[in-house]
């Protein structure tokens, strides 16, 4: 699936949609340049999900998780050097638990510990205000 999304609005509304596809044990990869709106679509998708506080990139913490619907747990691994920093933290322990739903952004940083099955959501930046989103289901 594809989806361009031409101003703040759209990102809204499709993260809207795609959150209505989510289901308690999805793993969600983001992929992207920085800056192109990964954390802008988890809290978008956080908002649908009905989660009404701050979503903030988890950079420096390396997680954050938020209450919803179910579970929302944002990972951003761009600082982790390996897969084993991640299991040495005990990430890889969240990623495989079934529950909730898991944001990772940097998935390339951690490709040794993903789960097989994952949904990779792809942001390419067009413009300024543009942004191509490509999902694709692995299973």
């Amino acid at each position: 699936m594809e989806f361009i999304a031409e101003s703040l609005e759209d990102t809204k509304s499709f993260a809207k949609q795609f959150a209505n596809t989510l289901k308690s044990g999805d793993v969600v990869l983001l992929t992207g340049d920085l800056g192109a709106g990964k954390t802008t679509f988890v809290k978008a998708v956080a908002k649908a999900l009905g989660y009404d506080g701050l979503v903030t990139s988890p950079t420096f913490t390396l997680l954050n998780q938020y209450n919803a619907k179910f579970p929302i747990y944002h990972f951003d691994m761009y600082r982790l050097k390996s897969s084993a920093e991640a299991i040495e933290s005990g990430l890889d322990e969240i990623l495989h638990n079934g529950e909730g739903v898991c944001f990772v952004e940097w998935p390339q940083k951690v490709a040794g510990i993903l789960p097989e099955k994952n949904i990779m959501l792809d942001i390419t930046v067009l413009s300024d205000n543009e942004r191509r989103f490509r999902v694709v289901e692995a299973k």
